[in-house]
């Protein structure tokens, strides 16, 4: 049975809002004095978790007539019960408590985003045992939902900077491993939605490793308990007993994915349009664009061309069928749009006519849709020659080849600085040892564009630290140059090693082929399993695989390059394999280079910024 994250989440978030009772129906609806209405209150980062999976239309289905923000003034509606979905803060807890106090809401139905802290609790009881308004709290309940579901196949711990905290040479010991366990406590959560416990792999070293150990500390502490989350899921689950595989990832581990420009729809929407939680704003528009629009299901991993093609032949069809509408009740009028005025003739094909007038209407909406999505989309093509940035990576990441000529034009040529500097990142990375004199015409062609370094010269440096590591580890400590190197340059160093994809199958998109298969393979052989529910001693009994399903995360910041990838893997498998793709954030370009800016920055590198937004 395929894990289907999405509706899992969407299951618990309606339980939730029929005061965390079972439905029975299928769509969640209930009978009797349940219909009542309630509010829903909830705060950022929860009003982010549920907007992709529900709509304002859905809420009011399952009873919803008001929702807020937590951190808005409210009015008071004494006679409604309130469903409150927030983070489990102290701040949340006090304006919880005052609320309270006030007598805003008829009863509180409290549900925390994650596990509550106990300090957070007490705080909370507190301060409503003091007020004398306890009684108006019906439920405290964790939820676990604390990631966002963006399709069946991904999701996001919308965990931002990740990448920056995890490797910033500066940061503390303690700031790290907070960041480690909100990622773990992130992961937690999408494990106990599944309600699987997965097997766990990751490289040796860095971010990956650490993530992995708390999380398998965490549900082995839970696993203790009994029942658990898991307990229902195991039971009601014994019929398909495999587990799934969770590959863990640091973002060093294949960078030049996360900067590189692509050429599909969907990634250019993400990239150039600045697509969030499935919405899309244009200036005089606004979009949804997820598994609710047919057209972008369809059409979204086929490259830009192609997609404009499709829209032509969409609209040739639509007016072909609406001629074909106006000439069988009379009208006949070549050209003419549709309107619902022409609608002469018998009684059979006025009838036929009115019941086609949805779905026509439905269908032109979507062409002026993605008409509109396309010519932004061509405009900031043509104005940055984003066509030419593509090619150039293209060939330098799947082919090993440059056009000298074609890089230094595009880096002094059209173009913003972030698109420049994306240019010279992955020409530095697709090279082992670029020819010196290319790599300062590169360099010079970047300062004359008056762009900020720091990205660029933070990731030679780093390459260059690698370089030497591989050079000295047959003579010097592999401990000593770690060390050295994770000092300067953050808390994963040592696990910056793919730097070029395998063709057009990236790096990250073989490895998790290797894990799954489970087979001997030099390139996962040394890769970490840690299984929660095996004893912690000994490895004799652990399962390596095959495994059908798979959970790939990338910690520092994931992007639908990827995705795309991983996708094009469970299809093609045979028997076919299902992957679902998450991250702490999900990262375009231009956002990628900036932290890396950021970073360089931090390390003293750079001209100062003159590309990176101020924070």
């Amino acid at each position: 049975m395929a894990l289907s994250l999405r509706k899992k989440q969407l299951d618990l978030i309606t339980r939730m809002l029929h005061l965390n009772q079972q439905q029975s129906s299928p769509d969640g609806g209930g009978d009797g004095e349940e219909e009542a209405y309630k509010i829903l209150v909830m705060d950022g980062p929860c009003i982010s978790l549920l907007s992709p999976v529900l709509r304002v239309g859905d809420l009011r289905k399952h009873g919803v007539t008001l929702h807020l923000n937590i951190d808005k003034a409210r009015q008071q509606v004494p006679d409604a019960p309130a469903v409150y979905l927030v983070r489990p803060t102290p701040a949340n807890a006090d304006r919880i408590a005052a609320d309270a106090a006030a007598g805003l809401y008829a009863s509180f139905h409290i549900n925390f985003s994650t596990s509550v802290p106990r300090p957070v609790l007490e705080r909370l009881a507190s301060a409503t045992a003091a007020s004398r308004s306890a009684h108006r709290v019906a439920r405290v309940a964790d939820q676990y939902l604390d990631f966002t579901c963006l399709e069946d196949g991904l999701f996001s711990l919308a965990q931002p900077r990740a990448y920056v905290s995890l490797n910033d040479p500066a940061a503390a010991d303690a700031d790290i491993t907070a960041v480690v366990d909100a990622i773990a406590l992130g992961l937690f959560c999408v494990a106990s939605t599944l309600g699987t416990v997965p097997i766990i792999r990751c490289a040796r070293g860095g971010p990956a490793e650490m993530v992995a150990a708390a999380l398998d500390a965490r549900l082995r502490d839970h696993l203790l308990a009994k029942p658990n989350l898991f307990t229902e899921a195991a039971s009601s689950a014994a019929s398909s007993f495999q587990r799934p595989v969770l590959c863990l990832f640091d973002r060093n581990f294949e960078l030049s994915v996360g900067i590189q420009h692509d050429w599909s729809y969907r990634p250019l929407v993400h990239d150039v349009l600045s697509l969030k939680l499935n919405k899309l704003k244009l200036p005089t528009e606004k979009y949804d664009l997820d598994d609710s629009d047919p057209f972008w299901v369809a059409n979204s991993w086929l490259e830009f061309p192609e997609v404009a093609k499709e829209i032509e032949a969409q609209l040739a069809k639509y007016k072909q069928d609406v001629d074909e509408v106006n000439q069988r009740t009379g009208g006949g009028r070549d050209g003419v749009e549709f309107d619902g005025t022409d609608l002469i003739g018998n009684t059979k094909h006025l009838m036929n006519a009115v019941n086609s007038l949805p779905e026509l209407t439905d269908r032109k909406k979507m062409i002026d849709k993605h008409t509109n999505i396309a010519t932004a989309l061509l405009a900031r093509i043509k104005e940055r020659s984003l066509d030419g940035y593509y090619r150039c990576e293209n060939d330098m990441l799947e082919n090993g080849t440059v056009d000298r000529s074609m890089l230094l034009s595009l880096l002094s040529g059209k173009g913003t600085k972030e698109d420049k500097l994306r240019l010279a990142v992955t020409y530095l990375l697709s090279f082992e040892a670029p020819p010196p004199s290319e790599l300062e015409q590169v360099e010079a062609a970047l300062r004359e564009s008056d762009v900020d370094m720091s990205a660029f010269l933070y990731v030679k440096r780093i390459k260059s630290l690698n370089t030497q590591f591989a050079a000295a580890s047959s003579t010097a400590s592999r401990s000593n140059i770690v060390d050295w190197a994770e000092k300067l340059y953050g808390q994963s160093i040592s696990a910056v090693t793919n730097y070029l994809s395998d063709g057009r199958q990236l790096a990250l998109t073989r490895t998790v082929e290797a894990l799954m298969e489970g087979k001997p393979n030099p390139e996962v052989d040394n890769y970490i399993l840690f299984d929660p529910r095996a004893p912690r001693s000994g490895t004799g009994g652990q399962f390596r695989g095959p495994f059908r399903e798979a959970i790939v995360f990338m910690i520092g910041g994931g992007n639908y390059i990827e995705y795309r990838s991983l996708i094009e893997l469970g299809q093609r498998s045979q028997p076919s394999k299902h992957v679902i793709y998450g991250a702490t954030e999900i990262l375009n370009g231009v956002e990628f280079i900036q932290q890396l800016a950021e970073l360089g920055q931090k390390a003293g590198l750079g001209s100062g910024g003159s590309n990176l937004p101020s924070q």
